[in-house]
């Protein structure tokens, strides 16, 4: 039976007068994409997790939205539970506990090092807590001990009071030392692209965990808690949500929500370990949804600037109304302390009393403080590291890739194409609107000296406008318009050359340099001659719309598109997907023929544009990449399709010219055509 305390829904302890306000944001963002974002989280926030019915509605719903979190962790479908061959490479004694110092393999390389705390002696099958580190890094003479060390003292409190208590390290900052920032540092936006998170790996880590603490004949498999901070705060929440044999959670310092992330800058605070690949655009009300109706205590401090209170406060609302439809109030807590990002005395006081609470079922008075006991040498698992792990290299290979694979026949290939767009329409570009703006307005029409150029307005999604220019000569020698697809460089020659021959003074960006930082060298994109109708665009983040911010700043800025389940690039995409349709209906290109130029990145984002848009009847691409770790990033699509199998499927039905590419886009390309038609190649 539960202690009566557990009656209560809200466990509040306030030691200081709170804050009234949310984080304070390292940058602000420009008021153009304060606003943006402002929009998206606002209709991300409208998708609330508590809009049941009844308890068995839950139980209905429950599942879908689980599967919904795995495959956003990349975890779908889910990675083979292969023997977890278990080595205890040592143990460490204390006179009130021990510690097994432990390695197994959640797949095989892939390393977990842990310490298992045991009381002195146990009587009978004992109540287990997995505890998943935050970001401690313990090193000596360039050695890491695992953030373990750092977390000791939560592991002996538990097993100086009757629990066995697992703690692993994580991916980055473990004996083996993976990577957590990705995007956040080293330039790896094909994460994104990859359906990658370093978070899906701390679940599957975790939950791998409770399959070895389930197989100890110490544990009770029926009584299993989860917690954390930080970092493995928000492990706590993912592995929670996905594995019901956690029957009691308390995420320390783990979750906020969108809102406090994009819109007031947590997430420049935060490295790639704390968030899933919003694919199905989930608030994270969500996450913590899904451990409803078990015992779950939300903890934090009022303080903290990644985890603001404000927020934290919205997800708890959100979920105590789940708990109150479900009849469980009394097994949601939340708890405030004072402080800043810190692991204090205060947070893990009510978190050992609510273990006790729901997993033994007292409530006794608390006495003994969590103490760091051992040394690091003591707790350190490895005494050389084992040639054959994949744990610091995880990310190349965690989440299965699409390769390029042949069709036998025509009527195989219509089929993989249909299936491929359906599937890039929900898992990779479901950010774009549902609807498309309506044609661009024209707000310049001039001539001069016999040529006519004229600029469009074009709304590609409400609020967000970018220029569309058209230059046309009196007598073009082809009926045919050319589009030139520009980057923020690109936009900056082309304002200049408009400025020099037409005297047009306000199409520079009053943005100097982008932050991007991926510009091509190129020609200026107006030509000296001009014999041919021309338009020319800039999508978003580039040309007129380029935030004003530096480096750091515009990885941030790309950073807030993946938390509201775009990318920048895929929003690019649609962007030149509205210029090619607005352009055809404006010009009537349908009789003239419209080719489609772009270089770089562009001509990644063009090429995809034209999956949608047979109006882009002929496109000339420079400087494809070889794949998608070298190109623009887009949600899941290493997961969806592969860059050859794209360049071949956009060929059909037009003229595609690829240059300065690598050979194997044509190679492929060519390899489908003779499969559907033989006797041919293109």
């Amino acid at each position: 039976m539960m202690h009566p305390s557990a009656i209560s829904s809200v466990l509040l302890l306030l030691l200081a007068t709170l804050p009234a306000g949310g984080a304070t944001p390292a940058r602000q963002l420009p008021p153009l994409w304060a606003e943006y974002f402002a929009a998206e989280v606002a209709a991300i926030e409208g998708r609330s997790p508590v809009s049941i019915a009844s308890a068995a509605d839950w139980e209905q719903r429950a599942p879908a939205l689980r599967l919904q979190l795995q495959d956003m962790l990349g975890l779908n479908p889910w990675p083979e539970r292969t023997p977890l061959q278990p080595v205890v490479t040592g143990t460490t004694e204390h006179e009130e506990f021990r510690v097994e110092r432990l390695h197994f393999q959640s797949s095989p390389g892939l390393y977990v090092t842990g310490n298992l705390y045991l009381p002195k002696e146990a009587a009978g099958p004992l109540p287990a807590i997995l505890y998943v580190c935050g970001h401690g890094p313990v090193k000596k003479d360039g050695v890491s001990y695992g953030n373990k060390v750092t977390y000791q003292h939560h592991g002996a409190w538990f097993a100086r009071h009757g629990y066995v208590c697992l703690t692993i390290d994580t991916i980055q900052l473990g004996e083996l030392e993976g990577l957590h920032h990705g995007t956040y540092r080293e330039g790896m936006w094909w994460w994104n692209s990859r359906g990658y998170t370093p978070a899906g790996v701390e679940a599957w880590n975790s939950i791998r965990a409770i399959d070895y603490l389930q197989s100890r004949p110490e544990v009770d498999p029926e009584r299993i808690g989860i917690t954390g901070r930080s970092g493995g705060g928000a492990y706590s929440w993912w592995t929670a949500a996905l594995d019901e044999r956690v029957k009691v959670a308390v995420p320390v310092a783990g979750i906020t929500d969108l809102h406090n992330h994009v819109l007031d800058g947590a997430v420049e605070g935060h490295c790639d370990c704390m968030f899933m690949v919003n694919t199905h655009r989930w608030d994270y009300a969500q996450v913590a949804a899904l451990v409803a109706p078990r015992p779950l205590l939300i903890a934090n401090t009022d303080r903290d600037p990644i985890f603001p209170l404000d927020g934290v406060q919205r997800v708890h609302r959100e979920v105590a109304e789940l708990y109150r439809r479900l009849g469980k109030e009394g097994q949601l807590g939340l708890l405030i302390t004072e402080g800043p990002h810190k692991d204090t005395q205060d947070l893990q006081v009510a978190t050992f009393r609510w273990f006790n609470r729901f997993l033994k079922g007292e409530d006794p008075l608390i006495r003994v403080a969590a103490e760091k006991l051992l040394e690091p040498e003591q707790l350190k698992v490895f005494t050389h590291l084992p040639a054959d792990e994949i744990t610091t290299r995880i990310h190349d290979t965690f989440v299965p890739a699409a390769e390029p694979v042949l069709p036998d026949n025509g009527e195989e290939w219509e089929h993989f194409k249909d299936k491929t767009m359906a599937q890039l329409r929900k898992h990779t570009f479901a950010g774009w609107p549902e609807e498309a703006a309506s044609t661009g307005e024209e707000v310049f029409d001039k001539r001069f000296d016999g040529v006519r150029v004229r600029r469009f307005e074009l709304e590609t999604q409400p609020g967000l406008s970018m220029p569309l220019i058209v230059v046309e000569p009196r007598r073009p020698r082809t009926e045919m318009v050319r589009l030139e697809i520009l980057d923020h460089a690109g936009w900056q020659r082309l304002a200049g050359e408009l400025k020099e021959r037409f005297g047009m003074e306000e199409l520079a960006s009053p943005v100097a340099e982008s932050g991007e930082g991926n510009s091509l060298p190129a020609a200026n994109p107006l030509p000296g001659v001009l014999d041919q109708s021309m338009a020319f665009f800039a999508p978003r983040g580039s040309g007129w719309t380029a935030p004003d911010l530096d480096a750091r700043g515009f990885v941030h800025f790309r950073r807030r598109f993946m938390l509201v389940g775009q990318t920048l690039d895929g929003m690019r995409v649609w962007d030149i997907r509205r210029a090619v349709s607005s352009l055809s209906a404006l010009l009537k290109t349908d009789r003239q023929g419209l080719a489609v130029h772009a270089a770089g990145p562009m001509a990644v984002n063009t090429l995809h544009a034209a999956l949608f848009e047979p109006a882009a009847t002929s496109l000339s691409l420079r400087h494809l990449p070889e794949s998608y770790r070298q190109g623009p990033d887009y949600l899941n699509i290493m997961r969806v399709v592969s860059l050859p199998v794209v360049v071949a499927m956009a060929a059909e039905g037009r003229q595609l010219e690829i240059n300065e590419s690598p050979e194997a886009l044509s190679a492929f390309r060519t390899g489908v055509a003779r499969r559907i038609a033989p006797g041919t190649g293109r």
